[in-house]
């Protein structure tokens, strides 16, 4: 029977800040957008706020104990390096594992439900079911998305577009051109966070027959791919200081960026990689912050 300690190492907490940032990103071009018009309203962005935030972070851990689950009772766990898993060491029965990411994904659409009910956005009902579907079929089903190399794309469209532009319509319901470019720099940011798993997998995920992007891509270039998806967002962010010059500190988190990319392009593999995935989360998680001042600000 799997420890309190190892359920919650489980939900793996280092991935966390895929599903914080791009709801503090939103709700900073959220909170900048009705600041310009004259009609900020804390009354509604930080409920909204909250609600947006219950749904990506149930949504993250749902899609941990799914791919949990999923991996390991195909067996492409039983060789892993890298963090504590429930199912593939044994930990816990696999049916309670998938009791778990259920439960995750139904606490995700009841705040989603009563998100969209608070802001009317009753359209979005079908995008909460599709991310649903999504963290579900990365690894699970008959054709997981993530064993034909999809996956740091459904990251970057649901972790990143739909999340952000989510969060900020939800709070605001006319979002303008700074949405897209945040939306496409978080969506890089957390693909990062999936490529520090994937590269370091790369060899037990062959053998597997997982084709990941980063089979797909190999070892160099999914180190070169892992780079960008860690500085290309801040360049993406140079045309917003242009409008919103207190944007500049996201480069603040800059430098945070350099241990991770001399790790990974100086050639580290296996264990060596483990501690790249905390610090690509922290990464994103303070650069969403540092953009949710400068555009409070």
């Amino acid at each position: 029977m799997a420890t309190l300690s190892q359920w919650i190492e489980g939900a793996r907490p280092r991935t966390w800040p895929a599903a914080f940032a791009p709801v503090l990103a939103g709700t900073g071009v959220a909170i900048w957008q009705l600041g310009e018009q004259g009609a900020l309203d804390w009354s509604v962005v930080v409920p909204r706020a909250l609600l947006a935030l219950g749904v990506a972070l149930s949504l993250q851990i749902g899609v941990n104990y799914a791919n949990d689950y999923s991996d390991g009772i195909r067996g492409t766990d039983d060789d892993r390096v890298g963090p504590f898993r429930l199912t593939g060491s044994g930990s816990a029965p696999p049916a309670d594992v998938k009791r778990a990411a259920f439960a995750a994904f139904a606490a995700g659409a009841i705040f989603g439900l009563v998100l969209i009910a608070v802001a009317g956005m009753w359209w979005a009902l079908v995008i909460g079911a599709a991310a649903i579907a999504a963290a579900w079929f990365y690894t699970g089903g008959k054709r997981p998305y993530g064993y034909l190399g999809l996956g740091e794309l459904f990251v970057f469209v649901f972790f990143g577009l739909v999340a952000v532009g989510g969060t900020a319509y939800a709070i605001t319901p006319h979002p303008n051109w700074v949405v897209l470019l945040v939306s496409i720099a978080i969506g890089l940011l957390a693909c990062a966070i999936m490529l520090t798993n994937n590269l370091r997998d790369i060899p037990t995920d062959r053998v597997a027959g997982k084709r990941t992007l980063a089979v797909r891509l190999g070892d160099r270039g999914t180190r070169r791919l892992f780079t960008a998806t860690l500085l290309v967002p801040f360049v993406l962010m140079i045309p917003v200081m242009l409008v919103q010059w207190q944007v500049v500190a996201v480069l603040v988190a800059l430098p945070l960026a350099v241990p991770p990319v001399r790790i990974v392009l100086g050639g580290a593999q296996g264990r060596d990689l483990i501690p790249v995935l905390g610090v690509a989360g922290r990464i994103e998680l303070v650069f969403s912050l540092l953009l949710l001042i400068g555009l409070a600000l």
